[in-house]
């Protein structure tokens, strides 16, 4: 049976659509292509700061990160595992190792200044965070179209996390050229009639932050984050409540925990009217104002590819961020 021209035309066309489909639909990049790459490993190195009551500006109970003191910036590492649940959503789980760190001696406020108490502690944070990803960094054409000019996908990721961890600290103390444990000396007198609740150096905290990312290769990219975290203790630096009796934690304790508990340098207005600032039951920290600390950190992720086939053919597509449907 003989076609007419329009038949002719439409059959051609159909005829033309399937036989160069295939062909033309490899070079699409699917809407599932990110489960190719959705597992990724991250390592981190920056540094760490503290936000509590030692240090800080010259002024009292500044609040967040204007009480930051740059000049106790310590380092921190990290390594983490991401996984995507979808192409803008992820779960990350991460270890990180910081310093903290905090010198009344570094203020003018006076009274921190005549406080005269430092610390330090290691911190080790677990963590499980959610991340939504505003921007995912790619490589390549949007659409992934040899040889097309145009549209072409962003180098540059943004996304914002947040999450609940636990982490552990031990605060010291410069004592004689030695750094010494503060939590077993009581100096809030702990242990003690009347004295403060011990405090574990086991907490539970809550991360957040943001991060920027960008790609540089089809599995390696780079990126910057900042993390806030908020805890639920007061005691990383071993400051909280209020003065107790010296002379109880001299009897119980010895005298470098006595010292340690009360350094105060006897100076400041106070002392000019005849008043003591460290006597018992005077005011040495703020127990309302819990401790917080950041971490800001350069990272590299690399992502791990999971293949459908073991065809070296298929495995060189993948690579070329090339999809066969």
């Amino acid at each position: 049976m003989l076609l007419t021209r329009p038949r002719f035309l439409v059959l051609a066309f159909v005829l033309g659509g399937m036989s160069l489909g295939p062909v033309a639909a490899q070079y699409f990049r699917q809407s599932s292509y990110w489960k190719t790459h959705r597992e990724e490993v991250e390592f981190g190195f920056g540094i760490s700061n503290f936000l509590g009551e030692l240090g800080g500006r010259n002024q009292i109970g500044s609040p967040f990160v204007w009480d930051l003191e740059l000049s106790q910036t310590r380092p921190a590492a990290s390594i983490a595992y991401r996984y995507y649940l979808a192409r803008k959503m992820a779960l990350r789980l991460r270890g990180t190792y910081g310093v903290l760190a905090g010198n009344d001696n570094l203020t003018t406020e006076p009274f921190r200044q005549n406080r005269n108490l430092n610390f330090k502690s290691d911190v080790v944070e677990l963590s499980l965070v959610f991340e939504i990803h505003l921007y995912r960094e790619e490589l390549g054409h949007i659409y992934d179209l040899r040889g097309v000019k145009g549209t072409k996908s962003s180098r540059f990721g943004l996304y914002f996390f947040g999450g609940i961890g636990g982490f552990y600290f031990d605060p010291r103390a410069q004592f004689n050229n030695a750094w010494v444990r503060l939590q077993p000396l009581g100096t809030e007198g702990q242990g003690l009639p009347g004295g403060a609740e011990e405090d574990k150096n086991i907490q539970l905290c809550i991360p957040m932050g943001v991060g920027l990312r960008r790609a540089f290769t089809k599995q390696w990219s780079g990126g910057l984050e900042l993390q806030y975290t908020k805890t639920f203790t007061d005691y990383i630096d071993d400051v909280s409540t209020n003065y107790y009796d010296n002379d109880a934690i001299r009897a119980a304790n010895g005298d470098m925990a006595a010292y340690l508990a009360d350094p105060s340098l006897g100076i400041g207005l106070p002392y000019e009217y005849g008043l003591d600032p460290t006597a018992t039951g005077e005011q040495r920290g703020d127990e309302k104002d819990l401790d917080a600390y950041l971490f800001l950190k350069f990272t590299a992720d690399w992502k791990l590819y999971k293949y459908k086939s073991g065809s070296k053919k298929y495995r060189a597509r993948i690579r070329r961020q090339k999809i066969v449907f």
